[in-house]
């Protein structure tokens, strides 16, 4: 049973693994930053995974919540 975790995102543990997901879809947050990441536009990562802009803001607005609420994993070098 997916649960909203956040405005746009879900996570169901049938789908994806249980990754955070775009709600209504399979297709999880990673791979939307991902491809943002490699340099893809909005308007290709939109028309390459049949997604609105809407959603795309959803998964950075996701992300940049987990990054200002959870440490980085970085261990102190001795």
């Amino acid at each position: 049973m997916a649960m909203e975790i956040y405005p746009g995102i879900t996570v169901d543990p049938a789908v994806r693994f249980g990754k955070p997901c775009l709600v209504g879809t399979r297709l999880d947050v990673a791979t939307v930053l991902g491809a943002l990441a490699a340099g893809e536009t909005f308007d290709a990562v939109a028309a390459d995974y049949q997604i609105t802009r809407k959603q795309i803001l959803d998964a950075l607005g996701y992300a940049a919540h987990v990054a200002s609420h959870v440490p980085p994993a970085v261990h102190k070098a001795s």
